[in-house]
């Protein structure tokens, strides 16, 4: 039989279990609700941005979509679209193919995920990147509810696997527009580095580490650290 110590130590841990999942219904509701509040404003930005890019594309000659679309690994490894300003020529993904037939384009890829001078970025896709202003559309996403502003940077599908990456930890929140990796060293960063980054976000979620990344964030793109 229990005695009246045993009794209360598992009383003890069962209310610090209720209050564990209380904090977390409270940060979740508060993070939605932020979320969907900026999410509204942020498509007016997206709005302004599209009318003016798709006037210089016009100008220039490409009348291809403006926008692009590509499948990504959510929370609890759901299959999500993420939206983005188009920064690569429309053909990107068969270029993509060719590249990594030769050797130094496939060495860079496989260890970062992307290409240092990648050939298929266009004109006004390095000012977008830059600045990064082609992440505008996933406030698209955002509303939707299959990201958030801040969380781990969304995968394709075998790319978690493909670096030994952890499931449970980091399909374990919603992904987001930036993060604690997107905002400490993005392309300046290996791979292995990159999931450190975000594994800290996942274990140490809270509305003051959000905060931090929003401004830190700010910091990144106001100085352009780590974009290409």
């Amino acid at each position: 039989m229990f005695s009246q110590l045993d009794e209360l130590e598992l009383n003890n841990k069962e209310n610090v279990k209720i209050i564990l999942k209380v904090k977390e219904l409270g940060y979740n509701i508060i993070k939605r609700l932020f979320d969907v509040l900026v999410g509204m404003i942020g498509m007016i930005f997206v709005i302004i941005v599209a009318i003016i890019y798709k006037i210089i594309a016009i100008i220039t000659g490409d009348f291809k979509p403006i926008f692009y679309c590509q499948n990504r690994i959510g929370k609890n490894g759901k299959e999500f679209k993420l939206y983005k300003f188009r920064t690569m020529i429309y053909n990107a993904d068969e270029v993509l193919k060719e590249l990594l037939k030769k050797s130094k384009y496939k060495k860079e890829w496989n260890k970062y995920q992307k290409l240092s001078n990648d050939p298929r970025i266009t004109k006004i896709g390095h000012i977008l990147r830059k600045t990064s202003l082609d992440e505008l559309p996933q406030f698209i996403n955002v509303l939707k509810g299959n990201m958030s502003l801040i969380g781990p940077r969304p995968l394709l599908k075998g790319e978690l696997d493909a670096h030994n990456g952890n499931h449970n930890i980091y399909e374990a929140v919603r992904p987001g527009i930036s993060g604690w990796w997107a905002s400490h060293g993005r392309s300046g960063t290996t791979y292995e580095e990159r999931l450190e980054l975000e594994y800290f976000y996942v274990k140490n979620k809270s509305l003051l580490l959000d905060l931090k990344c929003i401004f830190c964030t700010i910091k990144a793109v106001i100085w352009k650290s780590g974009a290409k």
